[in-house]
């Protein structure tokens, strides 16, 4: 939780040096992490499975930064810890996916 604690901070000064939070309403944080999404994908674009797994890790880690730090910021705005809302999700997505019915598959829960 320090770290997390560290880099909210960290994220804060970095925009609040710039004058930034000005543009970081709810709707702009949500399309800029849909934006740094598309932008990890492009590093995948037209590739094999196989090539998609050499991608430059450098690329990957620049990507999933913005991505992630757009969402801590978005997070923070309401209030929501990112750590709490994954493990309620997970325990949601466990309630939706049972082992019995899921293990080896990939189909949606509808579908199960």
């Amino acid at each position: 939780m320090e770290k997390y604690k560290k880099v909210i901070e960290e994220l804060q000064k970095f925009r609040d040096e710039r004058d930034w939070k000005q543009f970081h309403d709810s709707k702009n944080l949500a399309i800029a992490i849909s934006i740094e999404a598309a932008e990890l994908n492009e590093l995948y674009l037209w590739k094999t499975s196989k090539e998609s797994e050499e991608v430059d890790i450098n690329k990957i880690k620049e990507e999933l930064a913005d991505i992630l730090s757009f969402s801590f910021l978005l997070a923070d705005k309401h209030g929501l810890d990112p750590f709490d809302i994954v493990s309620e999700k997970i325990k949601i997505n466990a309630q939706k996916y049972p082992v019995e019915k899921a293990k080896g598959t990939a189909k949606k829960y509808t579908d199960l």
